[in-house]
């Protein structure tokens, strides 16, 4: 007998495109939620992404609309507005990310959904907000990545750099899941639903809380890599044959450990340059100096076992090549349109519950159905 998923029967409308908003659904759908994408006649635009899934479909697309059903609907008109109104009133989670005022514009502000829905639960997402001096303003991953000053602190010391993924879309998109799961489980005991408003800059600016301690604190990070800017040693030493080790000592004990059986010199564990975290921060030249020269003269194979019995932290510097064939990679197959695609599997692993997950939509290929 299959398990019950803990989301079925739930219906989720999504006005939603590219990826902070779909991210957030994709993981209903996964729960089991019946998820209507709601899409402009021509597609939301993250179909046109990239080509580099066999077929000819995007990469950004694939990932985050499997299990979903397609409908294209032109809100510009009455028709697709009575139909969006339609499919709202049996819906129990509305997510949009369309621009802040534009359902309101089209006769379906999302505090009238809510007043006339009370069970309702509709998060919103948008760049900054829907008031503000900035609440109008296009915003993307990137964008918010410069506008925040995460890209500040992100690459090496010669200039700002963004980080390898979409990383404010994803984050956003986690904490609208998380928000609409806490309104689902109040909706249980209240009865009420919610009016939930998320935006990618709040989002980054909490997740930036402790850089931006460490500026107010008069110690503003800089640039360092891929080193900590506040744990040494933490960063990649290259063994004798090559290979880059990223390592990272998180306490004192560590480093006692670490110097008597990768430096095997007890006495540097007690230096007062090196003794304490702040001491070796404050002198991270000579603490990386020092670490530098016990990995030049070793292979990795050595390296690896003389980290290992220290039980000091450490991780191969990878690539996608690297991550493609990696061992601990776990993978989903998703049925498309131009045949299967495999991709990493989400991370949450629930024991005894082997879920199944489903296709992703051609544009426009649920209309057929009954909503």
């Amino acid at each position: 007998m299959a398990t019950r998923l803990p989301l079925e029967g739930l219906v989720v409308v999504a006005i939603e495109q590219a990826v902070a908003a779909p991210f957030c659904t994709a993981r209903l759908a996964d729960a089991g939620a019946r998820v209507i994408k709601v899409e402009r006649p021509e597609g939301d635009f993250a179909r046109g992404y990239d080509d580099v899934v066999p077929g000819g479909q995007s990469s950004y697309f694939v990932w985050l609309n499997r299990g979903k059903e397609s409908w294209t609907l032109d809100l510009a008109t009455n028709a697709g507005r009575r139909a969006l109104r339609d499919m709202i009133v049996g819906a129990d989670v509305l997510v949009q990310n369309l621009k802040p005022g534009a359902l309101d514009r089209m006769g379906l502000g999302v505090e009238t959904l809510c007043g006339e829905y009370p069970r309702l639960i509709a998060c919103s997402i948008s760049g900054y907000g829907e008031t503000g001096p900035l609440a109008s303003r296009k915003a993307y991953d990137l964008l918010i990545q410069a506008e925040s000053g995460l890209s500040s602190i992100t690459g090496g010391p010669d200039e700002p750099a963004r980080v390898g993924i979409s990383i404010v879309d994803i984050a956003t998109g986690a904490t609208a899941q998380a928000a609409i799961l806490e309104a689902l489980i109040a909706r249980g005991i209240t009865g009420r639903g919610a009016d939930i408003r998320i935006s990618m800059f709040d989002v980054m600016a909490d997740w930036l809380t402790v850089p931006l301690l460490h500026h107010e604190g008069g110690r503003s990070p800089k640039r360092v890599g891929l080193a900590h800017p506040s744990i040494a040693p933490y960063g990649v030493f290259k063994t004798r044959d090559g290979k880059q080790i990223l390592i990272s000592i998180q306490s004192d004990r560590e480093w006692v450990k670490f110097c008597a059986l990768l430096l095997c010199d007890d006495a540097v564990a007690k230096d007062e340059r090196f003794a304490t975290n702040v001491a070796r921060t404050r002198n991270r030249g000579e603490t990386d100096a020092l670490v530098a020269r016990a990995f030049g003269g070793l292979d990795e194979a050595q390296a690896t076992a003389r980290l290992t019995e220290a039980d000091t932290a450490f991780a191969s510097v990878n690539d996608m090549e690297a991550l493609a064939s990696h061992p601990h990679l776990r993978r989903i197959t998703v049925d498309t349109s131009t045949g299967p695609v495999a991709f990493p599997a989400p991370a949450a692993v629930v024991r005894g519950e082997e879920r199944t997950y489903g296709p992703v939509p051609s544009l426009g290929r649920s209309n057929l159905l009954d909503p």
